[in-house]
């Protein structure tokens, strides 16, 4: 972290500090979709307020969501803060059902969703394993932590072990990660509400009030039946509506596709492709191979780094490159067409040689420009994370169990999609 930066951050520490010796802590923030969230920990807001967190608000939560719902501009951080309003209330709610959960135990899962997606590179899930490869963004996550904990002290010590599932509680650890985890409840009504999607919208609050614990598990009471199932279809509604909008994931496929180019440029000895900057520095010089090394580095990336490369590639003599970039900035994107059975290699073949005509290239910068590849989504796993039902007289059962539950195996089935992705030419 640069000298500056450090000073300012423990300038703020020491100022909270003297604050916090005064009179009880506590700070508000306005939030457009749940409203008022507080902080009255003083831990929790130093978290807040360190740069690396606060790098959150520049990745957007929806990567090029944007290009097809405008108002889809809401970030990483609007997100965590959200996630964290929840857990904050699901709290709430088990400790007057007598659940018990201390102070500690609730600071560290209020820290733990906090950082759940700390380690989120740019543009989120469209660049994972694209810019830092080989690595998945919640192990950049509790890497991030495990630092954050040595420079508070050892503070985060029982967070880490709620987020990796260790902590002997294991609801707390369902609250962050798990079919009905209060990360999904906010991001779908965030996304729902920033989309205008009225489709995505879920009645969080209601399932927040029927949450439970049943021998150390995270249940919920029977009444809750069928907000739950409004979840699971609302989920699914959201992704193909939203996430896996064929526009979205053509947009996406194309901003992959700007990375590989360029990476193959320079593999073939094109050195005007490098970016001198910390992209550049994992994009060419394979930084990536131990990113615990390179965490500092990697927390200064954001949004902002990649749109400048796209801008510079714009007018790199390239033709598929700049096709690429100008394609991304100036919204001209390539046509994605989906269908249920795999795509012939017929049908690629002619387009591809369409493209090779047109643009007058060859077969190996064509495979940039015209590509395939599948799209799936699912109502419900039940051999992932389950969703427990608790009744009345103590039974318990998965939501596809219950009779006439709308959630059956059949609907669990994973629905897949192939699609043809290419560049729609002049």
């Amino acid at each position: 972290m640069p000298k500056t930066l450090a000073a300012t951050y423990l300038y703020k520490l020491r100022t909270l500090f003297d604050q916090t010796t005064e009179m009880p802590f506590r700070k508000i923030i306005n939030d457009p979709v749940h409203g008022f969230i507080t902080f009255d920990d003083p831990l929790i807001f130093q978290i807040i307020s360190h740069p690396w967190y606060q790098r959150l608000r520049r990745i957007n939560q929806m990567a090029l969501s944007h290009l097809v719902y405008p108002g889809a501009m809401h970030s990483r951080l609007h997100h965590s803060l959200g996630a964290y309003h929840l857990m904050t209330l699901a709290l709430q709610e088990l400790r007057g059902k007598g659940v018990d959960v201390t102070s500690e135990e609730e600071q560290a899962a209020k820290i733990a969703i906090l950082l759940h997606d700390i380690g989120h590179g740019p543009f989120s899930h469209a660049l994972e394993s694209v810019v830092i490869r080989h690595v998945h963004h919640e192990d950049i996550s509790l890497m991030i932590m495990q630092e954050l904990n040595a420079t508070f002290g050892g503070k985060l010590d029982m967070a880490i072990a709620v987020f990796k599932g260790i902590y002997p509680k294991k609801f707390l650890h369902q609250l962050i990660s798990g079919q009905l985890d209060v990360d999904r409840m906010d991001y779908l009504a965030r996304d729902s509400f920033f989309t205008g999607v009225i489709e995505g919208t879920i009645g969080y609050d209601r399932i927040l009030k029927m949450l439970t614990v049943h021998e150390g598990s995270l249940m919920v009471e029977e009444k809750a039946i069928y907000s739950i199932e409004k979840f699971l279809v609302s989920r699914r509604l959201m992704y193909w509506q939203v996430y896996l909008h064929k526009t979205v994931i053509s947009a996406e496929k194309m901003l992959v596709k700007i990375f590989e180019r360029a990476r193959w440029l320079k593999q073939h000895g094109d050195d005007a492709v490098v970016t001198d900057d910390i992209l550049g520095s994992f994009l060419f010089h394979d930084l990536e191979g131990d990113i615990g090394r390179h965490l500092a580095l990697f927390c200064q990336l954001d949004d902002t780094d990649v749109i400048t490369a796209i801008k510079r590639w714009s007018r790199h003599p390239d033709k598929i490159l700049s096709i690429l970039c100008q394609a991304i900035l100036n919204r001209v994107l390539f046509k994605l067409r989906l269908q249920n059975e795999p795509v012939s290699e017929e049908t690629v073949k002619e387009k591809r040689q369409e493209l090779m005509n047109a643009l007058q290239i060859g077969p190996e910068d064509v495979s940039f420009l015209a590509f395939t590849g599948e799209a799936q989504n699912s109502l419900y796993n039940p051999d992932d994370e389950r969703i427990n039902i608790l009744f009345r007289d103590g039974t318990v059962k998965d939501i596809s169990q219950v009779d006439n539950a709308l959630i059956h195996n059949a609907l669990a089935q994973p629905v897949k999609k192939f699609y043809i992705c290419f560049y729609p030419g002049n």
